[in-house]
């Protein structure tokens, strides 16, 4: 079996992630007293009561799904229940704690990285005017066209028919309000707080290099893919560049997907809250064997 492991990404996060996994499971327990102790505030107490706007912003809930990720997979290996990992992949944030379950830094560092992706993804928002917007049912070809002409960008490229835009509040406004004229059936402007993947990240791009430049990457013990290329990354160099531009570069999510099924991958393991990599994956390729662990209670679903 060519065992793959999805970490997901911003939006996913959901009240009550992780609270079954930190009561069940001591290893996960564990990690979410590491966290509180390097975050130097309560990522359990947010992640298991709330309040949902807290959870919600940027800067909690990138280490909240970091954590769950990595409990979840800390949960199965303390049950004997993983079986040898082949691949890791995430999506956006999850990139981070793919990176972290292939062991090219280790729960700490991680754990930083993201909180300090999140603080300066957040500031760029807020320095910012920025939205984005989902293109349902269209070709990369038709919706690059009205970035173009709108002057956006693609941000994500989750499955066939599901493509992210992003830029700047007014442009992705007037994008959605122009698609219908373009062809272009379902364009929904989504709640986020900023044009993530896109330009407007700038600042934050420019200061997480400064930070990911001290900090030590060791080479990943199975194979990894970044969002950047869609491709299989090792050195760690590679990574820590890939890791810097991910944060205004668009997220090649399905080329993921297929480039880890080209490579050998043959099952998807999901850890994360919801679901959402799983609907995916389905969406790409009815065929893909795929399961969702989000809860101490899936543990028992392994085969």
């Amino acid at each position: 079996m060519g065992l793959a492991l999805l970490f997901a990404g911003q939006g996913a996060q959901k009240v009550g992630m992780g609270k079954s996994l930190h009561d069940g499971s001591p290893a996960a327990k564990a990690l979410y007293t590491e966290a509180n102790r390097v975050l130097g505030w309560d990522l359990a107490a947010i992640s298991f009561e709330g309040p949902e706007a807290e959870l919600t912003q940027t800067k909690v809930c990138q280490p909240a799904l970091f954590v769950h990720g990595l409990a979840l997979l800390a949960a199965l290996r303390e049950q004997g229940k993983l079986p040898e990992v082949k691949f890791a992949l995430g999506l956006s944030l999850g990139e981070v704690t793919a990176y972290a379950a292939a062991g090219v830094f280790d729960f700490a560092t991680g754990l930083k990285i993201v909180a300090e992706r999140g603080r300066l993804m957040q500031l760029a928002c807020e320095q910012t005017s920025g939205g984005m917007a989902a293109i349902i049912g269209e070709e990369r070809a038709k919706v690059t066209e009205l970035c173009l002409e709108f002057d956006i960008e693609a941000a994500n490229f989750n499955a066939p028919g599901q493509i992210i835009i992003s830029g700047e509040k007014s442009k992705v406004e007037a994008a959605v309000a122009a698609a219908k004229e373009r062809g272009i059936k379902k364009a929904i402007t989504l709640n986020v707080a900023g044009a993530y993947h896109s330009r407007l990240m700038e600042p934050a791009r420019s200061a997480f290099a400064a930070y990911l430049e001290t900090i030590p990457f060791a080479a990943p013990k199975f194979t990894v893919l970044t969002n950047t290329t869609g491709q299989v990354v090792s050195d760690p160099a590679a990574i820590k560049a890939a890791l810097v531009k991910q944060v205004v570069s668009s997220v090649l999510w399905e080329d993921c997907m297929r480039a880890s099924v080209t490579a050998g991958a043959t099952e998807f393991w999901e850890l994360g809250p919801g679901g959402v990599l799983a609907g995916l994956a389905r969406r790409t390729d009815k065929a893909w064997n795929v399961k969702t662990f989000s809860e101490y209670a899936d543990l028992s679903a392994t085969s």
